[in-house]
């Protein structure tokens, strides 16, 4: 099923400012708030809907991929647990819960609440930190989509008491100070009447739980240090300086908590014989000056392989030759770029005797002096035509 525009979801223009888009999702938030919407399964998938587009939005670089590659671009269209498709209630409420949380009396959730941010900051508790790395990828790499796998040191979930940090991942009490929610509330008076607000429980750090006897592995963090394999899914039509994300592939949670995220830069390498410019490759070909006056076929490399293409007669130098499809894909997947091979005439530098000879012989002749068509293109308009393709 394909993902809905992100500026349709929240009923913005693309030229909408940072409030704009603050306050429209604050509407289709608390249209289809789970609170408001009990036991009803579409509007908590337009709830998460509009969260997904606010989270990418909101952010000016996520924002700009966003504009520029669409769902791509922010991982939406990668698959394998990239993007912000992933995103649970409880990622929702812990990251955004302000914006709507005062509608609903202070903390991000009811003020009677098992929804929203006293449950969103209970399970948030203890979340790991985010991993960046940087994959190297050939232009091939980008022309296919590729899989890589690398090993990263981490934190890891605790094998002998499964994360919980506690000895044989039993020895916890319910917090008696929260009565597990993680969370604490307090009512004050204030010139708009009782209010309440809600904060992490002091007691538990917002766990819920508290230890009686802590883990001799892991002393009670509920993780330890070790070395992890991770498989990344590369889509096609990547570049450098875009980032892909792994959700819950980062370091792991103190005690039970969440993961963070896993964040992959892209480094394009060079390549031999290719230059990138865009969905396009160029090639630069090398001509001698008699293979381009009397004509030729000549091989030249392509990111699939080799690719024949004949050169006429008379060919100028300046030249630029297109093969359709040998390019780059677009990484939202409309379209592929082309390879574009521009003709270089190429002029010995040291001529022998007999060479020297021959071509003081031709020098002289008619069809070697230079009479340009009205109809051929200068260096700069090749260049333009060059740029713009």
């Amino acid at each position: 099923m394909s993902k809905r525009d992100y500026y349709e979801i929240l009923g913005v223009s693309k030229s909408a400012s940072k409030e704009e888009i603050k306050k429209a999702y604050r509407k289709v938030a608390l249209k289809f708030h789970p609170d408001r919407n009990p036991d009803n399964p579409e509007a908590e998938e337009k709830f998460k809907e509009a969260a997904e587009a606010y989270e990418v939005l909101s952010d000016e670089q996520k924002k700009a991929r966003y504009d520029r590659f669409g769902h791509a671009g922010v991982g939406g269209a990668a698959g394998g647990g990239f993007g912000g498709g992933n995103m649970s209630m409880d990622d929702i409420f812990s990251n955004f819960g302000d914006i709507f949380g005062d509608f609903f009396g202070g903390g991000g959730g009811f003020s009677g609440g098992g929804f929203g941010g006293q449950r969103a900051s209970s399970r948030n508790a203890g979340r790991g930190s985010n991993l960046r790395v940087k994959v190297k990828l050939s232009l091939e790499d980008i022309a296919t989509g590729t899989t890589k796998k690398i090993k990263v040191n981490k934190h890891v979930a605790c094998n002998t008491c499964s994360g919980s940090g506690a000895k044989d991942g039993t020895a916890y009490n319910t917090c008696s100070t929260c009565g597990g929610r993680g969370m604490v509330a307090r009512v004050s008076n204030t010139i708009l009447g009782r209010m309440q607000t809600t904060s992490t429980c002091p007691a538990c750090n917002g766990g819920g739980k508290t230890i009686t006897s802590k883990c001799t592995s892991c002393a009670g963090e509920g993780r330890s240090f070790d070395k992890e394999t991770i498989e990344i899914e590369i889509p096609a039509g990547v570049g450098e300086g875009i980032q892909l994300s792994m959700t819950g592939k980062g370091n792991a949670g103190e005690r039970g908590g969440p993961a963070g995220d896993l964040i992959i830069g892209i480094e394009e390498l060079p390549h031999d014989s290719l230059v990138r410019d865009g969905q396009n490759v160029v090639y630069n070909l090398h001509l001698n000056f008699a293979d381009a006056a009397l004509g030729t076929s000549v091989e030249v490399p392509t990111l699939t392989g080799k690719a024949k293409i004949k050169i006429p007669s008379g060919t100028q130098g300046g030249k630029v030759f297109r093969l359709r499809g040998k390019g780059l894909p677009s990484l939202n997947g409309y379209g592929t770029g082309d390879q574009l091979v521009g003709v270089n005439i190429w002029t010995p530098k040291t001529l022998n005797k007999e060479e020297r000879k021959l071509l003081e012989q031709m020098r002289g002749s008619e069809n070697f002096e230079p009479n340009p068509s009205k109809s051929e293109k200068g260096f700069f308009d090749r260049v333009k035509d060059w740029m713009g393709s």
